[in-house]
């Protein structure tokens, strides 16, 4: 069999070069030279909606929102003009266990986007009035998550899965605690979470690393040292379950899933391709043929892989006829079990590899989400792999690894069902 080599997929990509240093306060920076017109900049904290206490939930998110509401020399107003006005885009997001803010820019105006992050992250005001204001964005887009089954049911699958938990809560917290969230209770979260060893200021553009370092030294370098301890408490004490809702929904929803390898498990990658085979994005996935191309029961079915710093996450999610959901949830552990009993053929792992590996090729097309993947990898310690040392990874993994990987992943016996049953 000829088989086209698959480093072959990348061949006119530009060799990347990873840059690392640290500040003499923690901050550490990572920097990639790109040549281009647009530059992409972000600061990321390791800090999420894990780190929160019970009475907390929400505030991360919260914190997201508000920061943008004012500093020592900003109004709002120049805050969301200050790279608006220049074309460029400035944006926030909230996970589990970072959050990040980022920009993207063209390259001429590197020191107007690093000025108004480090302002922004280290002179925020927090004034009440906007704090006020700011909570009803925050419970609208909470009520309409709960207007959208198809997203309320991964926030109740990861409840379900890391039940009395802090991985378990929604991000967005809930009605009541956001609406009693105070100018004070903010602080004391940054001070008790926001260390300075656990931010990264990280960018891909055309400047070189010792202007980057420069430029970095002046808007962070002076900010003071503030380190505090690690606090997350590790999940130890999962059981599967069956949980079952009626909704007066058109389609009925259902998740099914289980605990998986964690961030820095050496069979991270291994996992990665076998989800991308079971129901990934491409529409030839295991699941989108043999449920939705094959007997139409779902519009939508796919598979997921999220890996914490300490644990993983796998899920397979569909929206179905509630007179299929049955017929559809016995089809999905068939495809699980195929992938347990029956090793990939040669032909079959390769061309598996080469759709990941050319899905990945097109990822890094888009310079933001490649700086947010190797970001997220300095951000637990792990080395930042250049798309060389993916495709090796790749390459090197056997029928036999995945065939051990879904025998460990997709046991019937570890796994939670959750089903938001419809109206037949």
């Amino acid at each position: 069999m000829n088989f086209v080599p698959l480093p072959r997929f990348l061949s006119n990509m530009e060799t990347e070069q990873y840059n690392i240093a640290t500040l003499p306060n923690g901050i550490r920076l990572l920097h990639r030279q790109k040549k281009g017109e647009i530059a992409h900049l972000v600061l990321v904290v390791g800090t999420g909606s894990r780190d929160e206490r019970a009475v907390e939930n929400g505030m991360a998110h919260f914190i997201e929102h508000t920061i943008f509401k004012g500093t020592y020399n900003r109004k709002p107003y120049h805050i969301l003009s200050c790279l608006d006005n220049v074309g460029g885009d400035l944006n926030a997001f909230t996970t589990k266990e970072e959050t990040c803010l980022q920009a993207s820019f063209l390259n001429v105006y590197y020191k107007r986007a690093m000025d108004l992050l480090s302002d922004i992250a280290f002179q925020a005001t927090f004034p009440e009035n906007e704090l006020e204001k700011e909570k009803d964005v925050v419970l609208d887009e909470i009520n309409s998550y709960l207007d959208m089954p198809s997203e309320e049911i991964y926030d109740v699958f990861e409840e379900t899965m890391f039940k009395d938990h802090p991985l378990g809560r929604n991000i967005l917290g809930t009605s009541a605690l956001v609406k009693g969230f105070r100018r004070d209770d903010i602080l004391r979260f940054m001070e008790a979470n926001y260390s300075t060893d656990s931010m990264i200021l990280a960018t891909i553009g055309d400047i070189s690393f010792k202007d980057f370092q420069k430029m970095a030294m002046g808007f962070f370098g002076a900010r003071p040292a503030h380190r505090v301890p690690n606090r997350r408490q590790p999940f130890l004490s999962y059981r599967p379950n069956k949980v079952e809702m009626e909704r007066n929904n058109h389609l009925s929803h259902c998740m099914i899933g289980g605990l998986a390898p964690e961030f820095v498990h050496p069979k991270k990658r291994t996992m990665v391709l076998l989800n991308n085979i079971l129901g990934g994005p491409a529409m030839n996935s295991r699941l989108s043929l043999n449920i939705r191309e094959k007997y139409g029961f779902a519009y939508t079915i796919e598979s997921q892989y999220n890996a914490y710093s300490d644990i993983g996450l796998f899920n397979v999610y569909m929206g179905v006829d509630p007179d299929a959901l049955e017929k559809a949830v016995h089809l999905v552990y068939k495809e699980l079990d195929k992938l347990r009993n029956q090793k990939m053929g040669t032909m079959q792992l390769h061309h598996a590899k080469q759709q990941l590996i050319g899905q990945l090729a097109l990822g890094r097309e888009n310079g933001m989400s490649e700086l947010l993947a190797i970001t997220r990898s300095l951000l637990m310690n792990e080395p930042v792999e250049t798309v060389p040392d993916i495709i090796h990874t790749i390459e090197v993994i056997t029928a036999d690894d995945l065939l051990a990987e879904a025998n460990e992943v997709f046991n019937r016996d570890r796994m939670t069902t959750l089903i938001f049953r419809g109206q037949r």
